[in-house]
């Protein structure tokens, strides 16, 4: 099978994976207790009940759950994400403003773990069963095991206030790629890609140490090549096969973190707007914001299938 073929293959197979996930999104969505204008009502007794009905017809919330779905979905195949209900902002407006910081964000966490982690993996395959293996390891685990909620108050504790290396809130009135700003994104970045370091950094560990037992490794050692060419042109490029295939399934770890990461730093991202519209029940925002995250995590599947199967062709044919 063609690389093409393999590809296009791959994209067409996104189309009822998407569907699946808006499907059970807003079926969630509906099974939760609530709606916008219920909690309207809540905070305003005197709205009569026939108010609240019309508020509810005007908002696409008197139907049953499919025709509201079917609504929905046919506005959004042709751009139309619909409104904020409370304040008549266009979602897809809000999603533009968002996305920016959020993509920072993963930036640089994803920068902050392949740079630790490849190299460190390297190193500990490298000296597998040595003092810098044990090492590694140890604070591999402790990487997967803090929760990154509280590895970023303890950075702000430590780092912010004690220290006062890093200012606690996010600039105001900067422009996203402004020093201050880049500078203030190092702490949360540094908390949303631990978790990451940690994984990549262990099977990246445990990929070299395999790969260094086979016996193309030895013939290129008897062949007389140098250790860090072994190393690094052929160990090195087997060894990304694995990394490759966890990078993408860690992409749906980071997008899940940012929204805790946000809320804890504070930084105006979809996460931090997505609790807002969680706790507000706007249905539309969290659709969108769902949907979004969806894409992006398949798209980082995606990808790596086609990475994996730039370095595997073999892939191509299973």
């Amino acid at each position: 099978m063609s690389l093409r073929r393999f590809i296009l293959k791959r994209i067409l197979s996104l189309i009822p994976i998407m569907f699946g996930v808006s499907v059970i999104t807003f079926g969630l969505f509906h099974l939760t207790p609530g709606d916008p204008v219920s909690q309207l009502v809540a905070l305003n007794p005197d709205v009569s009940p026939a108010e609240e009905e019309q508020l509810r017809r005007r908002w696409g919330l008197s139907g049953p759950v499919w025709e509201q779905y079917l609504t929905w979905v046919s506005n959004v195949l042709v751009g139309d994400f619909g409104q904020e209900l409370r304040t008549g902002r266009e979602v897809s407006g809000i999603i533009a403003t968002r996305l920016p910081e959020t993509i920072a964000l993963g930036l640089f966490g994803w920068v902050f773990a392949l740079v630790i982690a490849i190299p460190t993996g390297i190193y500990a395959a490298v000296k597998k069963d040595q003092l810098g293996d044990t090492v590694s390891r140890f604070i591999a685990l402790s990487g997967i095991s803090i929760p990154n909620f509280w590895l970023g108050l303890m950075l702000i504790l430590i780092f912010s206030l004690y220290l006062g290396l890093f200012p606690v809130l996010a600039p105001s009135r900067l422009p996203l790629y402004h020093p201050e700003m880049l500078w203030y994104l190092i702490l949360p970045g540094i908390t949303i890609g631990t978790a990451a370091a940690a994984s990549i950094m262990r099977v990246m560990r445990t990929s070299m140490a395999e790969e260094l037992n086979k016996e193309y490794v030895t013939a290129a050692r008897a062949k007389g090549l140098p250790e860090r060419q072994v190393i690094l042109k052929h160990v090195l490029r087997n060894s990304l096969i694995s990394v490759v295939t966890l990078a993408a399934t860690l992409t749906a770890g980071i997008v899940a973190g940012s929204v805790v990461v946000e809320v804890v730093f504070n930084w105006p991202g979809l996460g931090y707007e997505f609790i807002n519209a969680i706790n507000q029940r706007e249905i539309n925002i969290v659709m969108a914001i769902t949907l979004f995250t969806g894409l992006f995590v398949i798209l980082a599947n995606l990808a790596a299938d086609i990475i994996y199967a730039i370095l595997d062709p073999r892939i191509r044919y299973d």
